[in-house]
C-alpha cells in the first residue's frame, strides 16, 4: 500500500475518496483534464475542488467559465451550499466570465487567446491563485475544424499556466463513454493527467465512476471506482480502500434468543458480520427483531434498514413477537429506515447507510434483506456494494445482521449467498424440511470465524412467543445441501425405541 504521507507533490481535493485512488490528490504545478460525456459531473468536480480548496486548504483560486454564464455557475454552486460570492469577497476567488455570447461569431482571421491568457495570469497575481480551473475548453473551439490549430492554442493554454507555477484543471466534452478520451482527440496528449467520468447504462442502470487514465510522474490506482453525487459533492467509493486491517473483539453479544448463543458458543463477536439466509417465511425478520430487542434492552443502539417491508408492518410484526419497536425509537435506541431498492443507485444506498451510522452512532446494524438490492445492481456492482458495506462497518466495530432471501423453499442458488458468504463472520442457515407431509423448520450454523459453534441442524418452530430451537434432527440427510430424505434409524437407535415402549 502507498504511504501518501511520503508524496508531497500532491496537492489534495477534498473530494471524497480521491485522495486515494490518486495517492494523495493532483499533482502540484500541472495540468489535469477531466472528461466525460454530458451530465457526468465534470463540472461539480471542478467546483467541488475550488470549493474545498478555498475553505479547507486556504488555496485561492482563479475559475475560468467558457460554458455557461458566471451568474448561472454562482447559482448553481449556491444550491450546493458554495457561496462563490463570499469566496470572491475574501480574495480567494476570481471568477472570469468568457462564456460565449448567444449568437456565435464568425471566424475572421486567426484565432488567438492572448487577451484571455493575460487576463488569467492577471488574476493569478492579483488573489496569488495556486490553483486554475477552466470549465469547459471544448466550448472555446466550436467554430473551428482546424486540429492543428485546437492543438497550438490547447498547447498554449498549458504552458502558460505551467510558468504561472498554478495547478490547472480543465474540463472537456467526449462523445462517448467508451472510445475516444477527447472530443477532439488532442487534449489528452497535451495535459499532464487525464481523469474520465462515466455514467453508464448497464442492464437497465445506470452506473457513475471514474478512472484515472494517466498522471505523469506520479502512481496512482488503476482501473475504474464507481461514484455518486449528492448535494454535499461526489462521493468516490473505492474498493482498495477496504482494507484489511480492522481491530477483532472477543466480546460477545446476544442474538436475543438463548439457544443460539449457545450453538454459537455463547453470542456473536461484537465486531461480527452476521448472514441469515432462508427461504421467505422461514423466520428471518423475526431473527432480526430478536437481535434488535436483546440490544435495545441493553441500552445499545441499533439502525433499522428495511427494503421489502412498512414501518407499519415492522412496528405489527414486531410487537405480535414481543418486541415494541416504537417504545426503542422513543427513547432513541432505535431508527428505522424503510426505502424501495429502486428509490436510488446502489452507490448511493451505500452513502445513505455510511451518512446515517455516521449520524445515528449505532452498536448495531440490521439490514432486511440485502439480497432485495440484487434487483438494482450487476453482479460486480453488487459485490462492491457487499465490500463497501462490510469493511465500513468493521471499521465502526458495529455487529451487523444482514438477511438473505434464497429464491427457493429449500434453500440455495442466491447470488447474495455467493458474493457474501466469504467476507461474513458468522452464517446461518434456516431451512424447510418436509418429513411425511408436514413442512418443519430446521436452523444450523454452518460458519463462525474465531469459536466453535454447534454443527448440527436442529429444529425450531415460531409462535407469539418468538422463535424456539429444540433437538437435532434424526435420521435426516440432506437438510443443508439437497432434497431431505429421511435415513434408516440405527441399531442402538432401534434399540432406544424398544425399550422405551
Amino acid at each position: 500500500m502507498v504511504n501518501v504521507d511520503t508524496l508531497t507533490d500532491k496537492i489534495p481535493t477534498g473530494i471524497e475518496g480521491f485522495e486515494h485512488i490518486t495517492y494523495g490528490g493532483l499533482t502540484t504545478g500541472k495540468t489535469s483534464l477531466v472528461v466525460g460525456t454530458s451530465g457526468t459531473g465534470k463540472t461539480m468536480f471542478a467546483m467541488e475542488v475550488l470549493s474545498k480548496g478555498v475553505t479547507i486548504f486556504n488555496r485561492p483560486v482563479v475559475f475560468v467559465t467558457l460554458e455557461e454564464p458566471s451568474d448561472d455557475i454562482k447559482n448553481n454552486a449556491l444550491k450546493m451550499g458554495w457561496d462563490l460570492d463570499r469566496y470572491v469577497t475574501d480574495k480567494m476567488l476570481k471568477v472570469i466570465d468568457a462564456s460565449p455570447d448567444p449568437v456565435p461569431l464568425e471566424k475572421t482571421g486567426d484565432y488567438d487567446l492572448s487577451g484571455l491568457l493575460t487576463q488569467i495570469a492577471h488574476s493569478v497575481k492579483e488573489i496569488k491563485a495556486e490553483v486554475v480551473i477552466m470549465d469547459s475548453i471544448g466550448s472555446l473551439f466550436y467554430q473551428f475544424r482546424d486540429v492543428g490549430l485546437i492543438r497550438r492554442e490547447i498547447f498554449r493554454i498549458v504552458a502558460t499556466l505551467k510558468d504561472l507555477g498554478v495547478t490547472t484543471i480543465l474540463t472537456a466534452e467526449r462523445t462517448q463513454e467508451y472510445g475516444p478520451v477527447s472530443k477532439h482527440g488532442v487534449e489528452e496528449f497535451i495535459t499532464d493527467n487525464v481523469i474520465i467520468l462515466r455514467n453508464v447504462l448497464e442492464e437497465e442502470k445506470c452506473r457513475r465512476t471514474i478512472q484515472i487514465l494517466k498522471m505523469r510522474g506520479a502512481l496512482h490506482s488503476k482501473g475504474e471506482f464507481p461514484f455518486t453525487m449528492s448535494r454535499t459533492g461526489i462521493h468516490i467509493i473505492p474498493l482498495s480502500a477496504a482494507e484489511l486491517k480492522q481491530t477483532s473483539s472477543n466480546i460477545r453479544v446476544s442474538s436475543g434468543n438463548n439457544d443460539l448463543d449457545e450453538m454459537t458458543g455463547g453470542g456473536f463477536f461484537r465486531d461480527a458480520i452476521v448472514l441469515v439466509s432462508g427461504p421467505t417465511g422461514s423466520g428471518k425478520t423475526l431473527m432480526s427483531a430478536t437481535f434488535t430487542g436483546a440490544a435495545c434492552e441493553n441500552k445499545e443502539k441499533v439502525l433499522l434498514l428495511a427494503y421489502e417491508e412498512s414501518r407499519e408492518q415492522l412496528l405489527r410484526n414486531a410487537m405480535s413477537w414481543g418486541e415494541n419497536f416504537q417504545n426503542y425509537e422513543n427513547e432513541e435506541l432505535m431508527k428505522i429506515i424503510c426505502v424501495y431498492p429502486e428509490a436510488m443507485g446502489l452507490e448511493d444506498h451505500l452513502l445513505m447507510i455510511r451518512t446515517e451510522i455516521e449520524k445515528f452512532k449505532p452498536d448495531r446494524l440490521v439490514i432486511d434483506s440485502v439480497s432485495a438490492l440484487e434487483r438494482i445492481a450487476t453482479v460486480k456492482n453488487f459485490r462492491e456494494f457487499v465490500i463497501g458495506l462490510t469493511s465500513f462497518v468493521k471499521e465502526e466495530n458495529i455487529c451487523s445482521l444482514l438477511t438473505s432471501t434464497t429464491p427457493r423453499l429449500s434453500g440455495g442458488d442466491s447470488v447474495t449467498e455467493q458474493h457474501i458468504s466469504t467476507i461474513t463472520d458468522i452464517i446461518i442457515l434456516l431451512r424447510y424440511v418436509e418429513i411425511n407431509g408436514v413442512l418443519r423448520r430446521g436452523i444450523s450454523v454452518i460458519k463462525m470465524r474465531g469459536s466453535q459453534h454447534d454443527k448440527q441442524i436442529r429444529e425450531f418452530s415460531i409462535d407469539t412467543g418468538g422463535l424456539h430451537i429444540a433437538e437435532p434432527f434424526k435420521n435426516i440427510q440432506n437438510i443443508v445441501l439437497g432434497i431431505p430424505s429421511q435415513s434408516a434409524p440405527s441399531e442402538s437407535e432401534q434399540l432406544g425405541e424398544m425399550f422405551k415402549k
